[in-house]
């Protein structure tokens, strides 16, 4: 085994743990500390009150509070510290002739970062600061190891996000952030359920790789020996689950894309996934509306933000454009003119669009021409909808024309937040749409769906009309909080090991 070596301050905090443990101190044999307030009970029940009213009416309620401590000032025969707890910082007072010599001289010889559990009663300073009087205290952890400087925190960004409890002991930003993450992802839940939808969950371990054109993951099953993907999209089950006569269901719930990893795309990621029954792209449309509106007005309270410099509107109603027509606003190009797929390679090579071998159709051109003119114009909340059949091999066709699918996605910013459709349920239609994807996964789209000839099954004992729709929460978290990079949204991103 290697050989551990110490800094000289991490030496000393050991030595200190031993001398604690031969005197029957150890504080890692301690396993309970009931504590009575929080830091935000602390200010809650007392801030409003004065120095003399608190002294009068509490003088002999006692407080059982515990935390981290974070800064230390001895003054005289007296100590003040602050402690740390998951909603706050707190002021703690302890003096020497109250506790006694030697458990103040056990008190200051604590080092930053310690967790102590304080008994005591609620006092104001001179200047007005809540703090609770000292009259016992325990320690229960030993930080074994010194915290990053107080002022800076966490300054390497990579040592950020390897050793988030470091970051979140020492960044209230951080903390507020994942906090804040817990809200959305919350509000989300009860929004949903609140309209009758059921929450179910579905596997994470599939042996068809389908339900969105992305890379998977490949693991093994030494008992069943076969291979599963890690799935990519919760869709294909939970349609199941329409067929089987549920009638409005979602899932919130990790994905996972062997993919490139940049600001935006982490290897595995969080969605929620809805599909309603008797409904379509246009209701899915204003229910993604709604959704993102309600949790916004939470998060915020207000209906805009900044983001990236630019001020983010979510009021209602938001801007629906056809794909074509947003195209042709941007690029002159008209595809809603009949064009020959030659003349649309033609076009895309006039404006130096790149085109892989599998990109075979006019559809496969609008969608290309889409992701390198409008995409990234589209700052304030936008449904593009209408996207071609040949990207969109779960949607149901347009009834009008038959070139496009009833389907959207929401674009704030230049990205893209959800994903929704019309769900195909003609199991004919999609068995053709299935050997297509084959198709293209023969030409080098290594995105391609796979034939999944069960799901095709299930069409067949009928699947009513529905909406489908997907949500990406990271990204939602990133813009309510203001984060430019997925990492900053993930308690553990991904990295690179050391080195490498």
């Amino acid at each position: 085994m290697e050989k551990r070596n110490f800094t000289e301050q991490e030496q000393i905090r050991r030595d200190k743990l031993e001398k604690l443990v031969k005197d029957g101190r150890n504080p890692f044999i301690i396993a309970k500390f009931e504590r009575t307030h929080t830091s935000n009970d602390l200010n809650e029940q007392f801030s409003h009150l004065s120095k003399e009213k608190l002294y009068t009416n509490n003088r002999k309620k006692t407080i059982k509070i515990a935390g981290r401590i974070k800064t230390f000032r001895e003054a005289g025969k007296a100590s003040f510290a602050t402690l740390q707890d998951q909603n706050g910082i707190f002021q703690i007072y302890l003096r020497n002739d109250e506790v006694g010599n030697e458990k103040y001289q056990e008190f200051i010889n604590f080092d930053l970062g310690d967790i102590i559990g304080v008994t005591g009663i609620m006092m104001k300073t001179n200047t007005g600061e809540l703090t609770v009087r000292v009259k016992e205290f325990v320690l229960l952890a030993k930080a074994l190891r010194p915290l990053p400087d107080k002022y800076h925190g966490v300054t390497d960004i990579e040592e950020k996000y390897r050793r988030r409890y470091v970051d979140l002991i020492t960044s209230t930003e951080t903390k507020d952030i994942f906090i804040k993450r817990s809200k959305i992802i919350a509000l989300m839940r009860i929004f949903l359920n609140q309209k009758g939808y059921l929450e179910v969950e579905t596997p994470v371990l599939q042996p068809i790789h389908g339900g969105a054109a992305a890379k998977p993951f490949v693991t093994h099953h030494n008992t069943l020996e076969m291979n599963f993907y890690l799935r990519v999209a919760t869709e294909l089950p939970l349609k199941r689950l329409i067929v089987g006569g549920f009638e409005g269901v979602y899932e919130i719930g990790r994905l996972f894309r062997n993919e490139g990893m940049d600001s935006r795309h982490n290897p595995e990621f969080t969605t929620v996934e809805i599909y309603v029954a008797y409904q379509d792209m246009n209701f899915m449309m204003q229910l993604t509306e709604d959704t993102i509106c309600h949790i916004a007005k939470n998060i915020l309270n207000k209906d805009e933000t900044e983001y990236g410099g630019v001020k983010i509107s979510f009021k209602k109603p938001w801007k629906r454009w056809h794909m074509v027509d947003a195209i042709k606003e941007y690029t002159g190009v008209d595809f809603w003119k009949p064009m020959t797929f030659a003349k649309a390679k033609k076009n895309a090579k006039n404006k130096r669009v790149p085109i892989e071998k599998f990109h075979n159709t006019v559809g496969h051109i609008i969608n290309l021409f889409f992701e390198e003119f409008v995409e990234d114009k589209l700052i304030q909340p936008t449904f593009i909808y209408g996207h071609p059949v040949e990207v969109s091999p779960l949607a149901k066709t347009n009834a009008k024309d038959i070139r496009f699918t009833d389907r959207f996605e929401l674009f704030i910013k230049g990205r893209e937040y959800a994903n929704a459709y019309s769900e195909l349920n003609n199991p004919v239609g999609q068995y053709d749409r299935f050997v297509t994807q084959l198709a293209e996964r023969d030409n080098g789209n290594d995105e391609a769906q796979e034939l999944d000839i069960d799901f095709v099954e299930a069409l067949e004992y009928g699947m009513p009309p529905a909406g489908g729709l997907g949500i990406g929460i990271d990204r939602l978290v990133m813009l309510l909080t203001g984060q430019d990079s997925i990492k900053d949204v993930l308690l553990f991103p991904h990295m690179r090991s050391r080195g490498k």
